[in-house]
């Protein structure tokens, strides 16, 4: 287990974290939301976050099914971490936000499908649409 320190571009939301198994975690994912946020996360369990100043200033969004809660500053706009729908009782942690870490370090990170996540049915957002139109016919 690593502990490092953290914090958003700001500084307004600062944090130690204990990641379960370093940077071996580290991965993107390709749904809407973390396509268009283009950043990879590691893994800490939810006791593993300590916020240390700007419990404040964080701000969450919901989407689809509203499971996952993502955390940003709501001073410079920074994702910080979020708690995962695939594991609850996990955070997944901006690697940008870590002490001396830059997504840039990674040569290849692992996608997840979160398009066709489990929760969803297999299907993502786009195979419940689909399942619904059947339905009506």
């Amino acid at each position: 287990m690593v502990k490092m320190k953290a914090q958003c571009h700001c500084g307004a939301v600062k944090f130690t974290v204990v990641l379960k198994d370093g940077f071996n975690t580290a991965r993107r994912c390709n749904c809407s939301f973390c396509s268009m946020r283009g950043a990879i996360a590691v893994s800490a369990s939810l006791s593993g976050v300590n916020i240390l100043e700007g419990e404040e200033k964080l701000t969450q969004y919901r989407f689809n099914t509203h499971q996952a809660v993502h955390y940003f500053c709501s001073t410079c706009g920074i994702y910080t971490f979020h708690q995962r729908r695939s594991n609850p009782e996990e955070y997944g942690i901006n690697v940008a936000c870590l002490e001396g870490v830059s997504p840039f370090d990674f040569a290849e990170v692992k996608v997840m499908d979160g398009i066709h996540h489990p929760k969803d049915g297999g299907g993502g957002i786009i195979g419940q649409i689909i399942y619904k139109k059947l339905q009506k016919t």
